[in-house]
Formats: C-alpha cells, structure tokens, sequence
C-alpha cells in the first residue's frame, strides 16, 4: 500500500504524512549501532538518599546535644545513662566488637526477655575488654535489647574520670548489696569471679578458670532468686599475651600488676591496640535458684553453686576452642 493511499483511508486526516525516515549516516561503510538513552536519576537518587541519611544523622545529633545540655535525660539511682550508652559508648565499641575481633554470640535464647538474670563469666585479656564486649553483645543480640549490668572492682570507682564513665555505662561497685538491689529491680547482672586473678593470669595460663573466691555471687542470687546464666568468652586471652609480670613496679603504681607483652612496652602507646582475635561468647543454659533461697547463708551450697558455675564455663571453654582452631581466623 501506498503513502497515498493510506492516506485516503483516513476520514477527515487529508494532511496526514508518515514521517520520512532520517538518513543513515554510515561510518566506513557500516551502520552505527545507537547509543542507549542514559537515565540521569539513576546516579541523582543514591546520592540524595545519601544526603537524607546525613541531614537525619545531623538532626539527631543536635536533638542529642539539645537534651544532654537541657539536663532532660534519665540517670537512675547507680547513675546509669541509657541514652548515653546507647548513643556514644555501644557504637564506639562496637567497632572493636564487629569489625576488629569478629564477634560470634551463641545461645542468646538462654537470656530471658524479661525480669533479672545474673551472668557469670571468665575473665581474661589483661585490660578488661571482656566485660565490655558482653554489654555489647547483650544489647546487639537480644530481641529486647537489653543491657547489662556490670559490677566492677573497687579500683575502679577510685578513679576519677572513670568512675563516672563505669556509672554512666551501667556499672557499679560489686557488692552485693548493690547486686540485689539491681536484681530486685529485674536487671541483668554481670559478674567476673575471678577479678584480677583472672585478667592478670599468663599466656601460659590461658583459657584454666582461677578460684572463683567466696561465691558471694551465689548468695546474691540466692537472696533474690534469680537464675545465674553461665556465659563462656573465647578470644580475650589472645589480645594482650601477658609474657610476664613486674610485681615491684605495679606496687610502686598502685595496681594489681604491671603486665609485659609482645608489643607493650616496647611499642609505646601502639602497644595498647588489642590484638585481633577471633571472638566466641557463648550463653550457657540458666541454673535456677528459686527452690533455694533459704540456703543463701549455707556455705556448703554456696560453695557446691560456685563450683558447679565454674565447671559449666570451663567446659564450654573447651567446646568454644575446638569450635575455633585458628585465634586468627575468619
């Protein structure tokens, strides 16, 4: 058919014209393939979702700063400031937690949602990195993002600047007054029963529980019935391998050991960043504690509570390690 007479079939359209084709330009004797049409808002669209993100994180930080200034935030009767810890202390942690020792948490479901719990674990790693990787574990992994509450040495809280910073991240004096009372309140409580003996224990020592002490852990949670959660942490024995111990310089420095290792002192303050360890942090099923309240001053139940805390750490120490041969690995 045509151009005519296609025109002549449509009524009423007598101007009508089929376009003429454009003219093919050919280059060295061939037709040129066309360029596809490049969409602009592909590349415009990531980066105002971008900049949204950045205005929101902006308009966060000023509301913080806002309240922090007005004096409208909550610090309860141990001086714990939740909103600080969960806006500056667990992201800054984080960072050691995630990216740098590789976390892996196991049996978070042995934790209750709600209502208090007292978690027991092994100390070690020469600086007390542990105990702040399990607050941050606890508050990552479980569903109701729970925090948990730390009960620190003496040494601690006689330190001005860190005292403050303990309180304000949860911790308080360990004590049991002060454990029953957090209890009593459906906190959950950490506790390290080793102290010292254990963060300050040699390379050779690594990953064997020392003596638990009085177990006076044991009669808090006896007083309050509340479960103890036996939690076993692999990687902290690796960040600072203590290779020795100069007793008479911790006494001149006041504090419990002065600690030598491949890299500190020899490195200077570089000798303070923690090797990068694979960690393992495994929460062990709860022991209850409710059908023995009325043993809470009974030392041999006491006693036979604590060993049987310990044998349940040491054993999934084991089980932890063969889980993960290489301390450097992925």
């Amino acid at each position: 058919m045509s151009q005519d007479e296609f025109r002549d079939m449509l009524p009423g359209h007598a101007e009508f014209r089929l376009p003429s084709p454009a003219p093919v330009q050919r280059v060295n004797g061939r037709r040129p393939i066309p360029e596809e049409p490049v969409a602009q808002h592909s590349a415009e669209q990531p980066a105002s979702d971008t900049l949204d993100l950045w205005d929101e994180r902006v308009a966060r930080g000023l509301a913080f700063l806002r309240r922090r200034l007005a004096g409208a935030y909550e610090v309860d009767e141990f001086g714990f400031d939740p909103e600080l810890a969960e806006s500056v202390f667990h992201p800054m942690l984080k960072v050691l937690y995630k990216d740098w020792f590789r976390t892996e948490v196991l049996g978070m479901e042995n934790v209750p949602a709600d209502g208090s719990a007292l978690v027991v674990g092994n100390h070690s790693g020469t600086i007390a990195l542990d105990a702040l990787m399990l607050t941050v574990a606890m508050h990552d992994k479980h569903p109701q993002r729970r925090h948990l509450r730390l009960l620190g040495a003496d040494l601690v809280f006689r330190m001005p600047v860190m005292s403050e910073l303990a309180r304000a991240a949860g911790a308080t004096v360990a004590c049991n007054p002060d454990a029953e009372r957090l209890m009593n309140n459906d906190q959950l409580v950490g506790v390290f029963p080793e102290g010292f003996k254990g963060i300050g224990k040699r390379f050779s020592e690594r990953y064997k529980l020392q003596r638990f002490g009085r177990g006076g852990f044991v009669s808090a949670a006896l007083r309050t019935g509340t479960p103890i959660i036996p939690v076993a942490i692999v990687g902290a024995e690796e960040i600072y391998p203590i290779l020795a111990d100069l007793k008479p310089l911790a006494r001149l420095l006041g504090v419990p050991y002065f600690p030598v290792t491949p890299t500190f002192p020899w490195l200077g303050p570089l000798g303070l960043v923690p090797l990068p360890s694979k960690w393992m942090i495994q929460f062990c099923p709860p022991i209850p504690t409710k059908h023995l309240t009325e043993f809470a001053d009974d030392p041999l139940v006491v006693y036979n509570l604590a060993d049987q805390v310990r044998e349940t750490i040491q054993a999934t120490l084991h089980e932890l390690l063969e889980k993960r041969p290489d301390p450097f690995g992925p």
